[in-house]
């Protein structure tokens, strides 16, 4: 992003994260001054089916620990845990937030935490939004030809807006 004069509009880099232990969807979006967002990149982290739980865990840590080199987000917007009916779930989920969390305390990037139904009405303007709806409003957000796929990037990248939408203003970025 520039300014129109040739300089840098002081653009900041947001990670979104949509927890999961089989998939984690990330979305790295580039806000400016203004809160205008541009996608940079979205996808999935997918861990190796069958494997136990703590490799699982690590693949989780590891891959997100290299978003982070790659990106240098000025902060990680996260979907924050559900009360599902399944504590099992629920509880395994935790464990892939955790993972996240660490990853991202061990490389200085703040966490910022939103409910599922908080993202979705910041994006979709309702709480209740399907996921079908959110990824519209990304697309529509972002300007993109087509909705983000699958949709644990969509949501990854619905968190990182929700925070460039209702979070604090960002930091400028450090002068070289």
């Amino acid at each position: 992003m520039t300014d129109g004069s040739g300089g840098e509009d002081r653009a900041r880099v947001l990670l979104g994260i949509d927890p999961g232990t089989a998939a984690t969807g990330f979305g790295a979006v580039a806000v400016g001054p203004r809160r205008r967002a541009e996608l940079v990149e979205c996808g999935v982290i997918r861990t190796s089916p069958g494997a136990p739980l703590q490799e699982r865990l690590l693949e989780i840590h590891e891959e997100v620990g290299g978003l982070i080199k790659r990106f240098s987000p000025a902060a990680m917007p996260l979907e924050s845990a559900f009360h599902g009916r399944n504590a099992r779930s629920a509880l395994t989920l935790g464990q892939a937030r955790g993972a996240i969390i660490v990853a991202a305390a061990r490389r200085g990037v703040e966490v910022a935490e939103y409910a599922p139904r908080a993202i979705k009405k910041a994006v979709a303007g309702t709480g209740a939004a399907t996921k079908d709806q959110v990824a519209y409003m990304v697309r529509r957000h972002l300007r993109l030809r087509t909705d983000p796929r699958p949709s644990d990037a969509a949501d990854a990248v619905a968190a990182a807006l929700c925070h460039a939408f209702t979070g604090p203003a960002l930091p400028a970025p450090a002068s070289s």
